[in-house]
């Protein structure tokens, strides 16, 4: 377990808090900020971050990136977010399927798809989830059928973000059928801008809007399919423990707790603190310890380690964590804040709205502790 930053990682730190702060950036992150409940388009932001070499820092520099490890990339998406960064792209385009991609995918593919995604132009979501398929992915339907050299791939996927804005997803479709349930799944880079697809808006009550994506018959080139025909599933199961640092929730967690020490700042000074202050202080103990558990998976991940156990305990603690300080933090905020619509008061509120989500995306909390259940079982199996 680390409890510190090296020397070169806190200069490494420093140098992109720099460039995060020149007034060109700024200016882009306040163009990407929602506002009047308006989803943004935050690509142009994200085109500019591309330009400074910051979503991917740790790819090789033949795709795109600086060659620097993926504890570095993770310091990025820190400051990212506390530069005030919309981070849901960055997440699923960098962190989750161009990481995927580096990992998993062929030379051909790494080089046709990932210098696009690290300039910031292209973008991808997560094609995993269905209307009947959520937490348990081996209850899929989606079917790619052969075609030629190729596919068509024809199914149903929601509950993705940002997909209106994307132009490729990473989709979970049975290429064998009756074959078991965790058999006969392969992983394809689905061109949401091909025949066949359509991306809708599902209605709810966070800032950030859900899509169902329509799939009729859409065709996906041979070329396109990640990893061996029918053996997507143990890619899955890496894929997801990619997705698990827990990095993102650890972050949404800290930003709503500096919101509701503003918002207790700014309270009437007649309004009760002292009990507030007190929880402050017992969140960010805890939050200290969520930011090593998030690093520890981070770090085995940089030396090519996948523990999908380490990752399973820190989603479960990160997005519990974060969803608590959500609703323990909504009242802070008195009735002047509500109505001048203060950043603090607009912060927590759509924290509120978002947090309930938190335990379901990546896996819900129940299959987290599933999982780590069936690794303390197998411990225990063994040293009887």
């Amino acid at each position: 377990m680390r409890f510190g930053f090296t020397e070169e990682q806190q200069e490494f730190r420093a140098d992109v808090r720099q460039a995060l702060r020149s007034a060109e950036v700024r200016a882009a992150v306040a163009d990407a900020t929602a506002a009047d409940g308006v989803e943004p388009d935050v690509r142009p932001l994200y085109r500019l971050l591309g330009k400074h070499g910051l979503l991917a820092v740790h790819w090789p520099a033949e795709f795109g990136g600086a060659g620097r490890p993926l504890t570095d990339a993770a310091i990025v998406a820190e400051e990212l977010v506390r530069a005030g960064v919309p981070d849901t792209l960055h997440v699923n385009t960098i962190q989750i399927v161009g990481q995927f991609l580096l990992m998993a995918g062929s030379a051909e593919q790494k080089r046709r798809h990932l210098p696009a995604l690290a300039r910031g132009e292209r973008f991808a979501s997560v094609l995993y989830t269905e209307p009947d398929a959520g937490s348990d992915l081996g209850a899929l339907r989606a079917v790619a059928e052969q075609d030629g050299d190729g596919y068509r791939i024809t199914g149903t996927k929601v509950f993705s973000l940002k997909t209106r804005f994307v132009d490729y997803g990473l989709c979970a479709a049975r290429t064998t059928p009756d074959v078991g349930k965790y058999q006969g799944i392969s992983l394809f880079l689905v061109d949401l801008g091909a025949p066949g697809v359509t991306v809708t808006v599902i209605g709810g009550v966070s800032d950030e809007q859900f899509h169902r994506v329509d799939l009729d018959a859409v065709p996906v080139s041979g070329e396109d399919l990640i990893g061996q025909r029918d053996q997507g599933w143990p890619l899955l199961n890496e894929a997801l423990a990619i997705e698990r640092t827990g990095l993102d929730y650890y972050l949404k967690a800290e930003r709503w707790l500096d919101a509701a020490l503003e918002a207790l700042v700014d309270r009437e000074p007649d309004s009760p603190h002292d009990a507030y202050l007190e929880q402050i202080g017992r969140w960010d103990g805890v939050l200290a310890a969520d930011h090593a558990l998030a690093w520890e998976v981070l770090t085995g991940l940089a030396a090519d380690r996948v523990d999908q156990v380490a990752a399973a305990v820190a989603k479960y603690h990160s997005s519990e964590l974060a969803q608590s300080i959500a609703a323990w933090a909504a009242d802070i905020p008195g009735p002047e804040q509500r109505a001048n619509s203060t950043r603090a008061a607009v912060t927590l509120d759509s924290a509120y709205r978002e947090a309930p989500g938190l335990t379901l995306s990546a896996g819900t909390s129940e299959v987290m502790l599933q999982i780590i259940a069936a690794a303390f079982d197998s411990i225990g199996q063994e040293r009887r």
